[in-house]
């Protein structure tokens, strides 16, 4: 039976551990189960906090204790730092960078479960993306096996009146909104069915397909005709 997504994100949403537990079904259902080797040793965080003289906010540390080391759910686009790479800027403690070192996430080094702040040009004040750590984890984890490096990845332009055009059965889900980037102003919206995940930013639709006869039906679907081998 495959993992739920719609149904899962509710409990998901409600605390830090509903998070991880989504977090455990989608990777066993989407990519590879996370083990008990996946995340970093307390030690570890130990000596970051210490580095850098800052309390690590809980959420963050059962992130990296989960699956810090697990680069195709953290680090297969983006980057999550790891724990001796963790630094502070203008009081926020960055942990994650764009992979083309553009845009950065960070949160105030204080309380449990803060909320994850975006920086997209180092001459800009950091702005809100989501409202805990725990979601953006959730997020994270979405979005790199989303990108996964194979042939099952598409992207698409989609303008905004034409997303009715998606398969019937991918219905959104009713995750927080968050900016895909400072400039565009568009708001990052999910759509999921058993087969296929779909992130679209107001302008592209960048989808994953579990198999090629699931890509081939995508493509059909929101084109209106069969591309065994879509460009790049």
């Amino acid at each position: 039976m495959t993992f739920d997504i719609h149904a899962a994100l509710p409990a998901a949403l409600a605390d830090r551990a509903g998070a991880w537990e989504f977090i455990r079904a989608l990777a066993a259902d989407r990519a590879k189960a996370i083990g008990a080797a996946d995340g970093y040793d307390p030690a570890e965080l130990d000596a970051s906090a210490a580095r850098l003289g800052v309390r690590l906010p809980t959420a963050l540390r059962e992130l990296y204790d989960l699956l810090g080391r697990r680069d195709d759910l953290t680090s297969n686009h983006d980057v999550l730092l790891a724990p001796d790479k963790l630094y502070v800027e203008d009081g926020v403690l960055v942990f994650r960078e764009e992979n083309q070192g553009v845009a950065w996430w960070g949160v105030r080094p204080d309380g449990e479960d803060p909320a994850v702040l975006a920086r997209y040009d180092t001459a800009e004040p950091w702005s809100a993306w989501l409202p805990r750590l725990s979601v953006a984890a959730m997020e994270i984890v979405l979005s790199e096996i989303l990108l996964f490096d194979d042939e099952l990845v598409e992207a698409i332009e989609l303008a905004p009146e034409e997303v009715d055009q998606l398969p019937e059965e991918m219905r959104e889900l009713a995750f927080p909104g968050y900016p895909e980037c400072e400039e565009s102003g568009n708001r990052v919206r999910w759509f999921t069915s058993p087969d296929l995940l779909a992130r679209y930013d107001g302008g592209m639709v960048v989808f994953r397909a579990r198999t090629e006869e699931d890509m081939e039906y995508f493509f059909d679907v929101v084109c209106g005709e069969d591309e065994d081998e879509p460009d790049a």
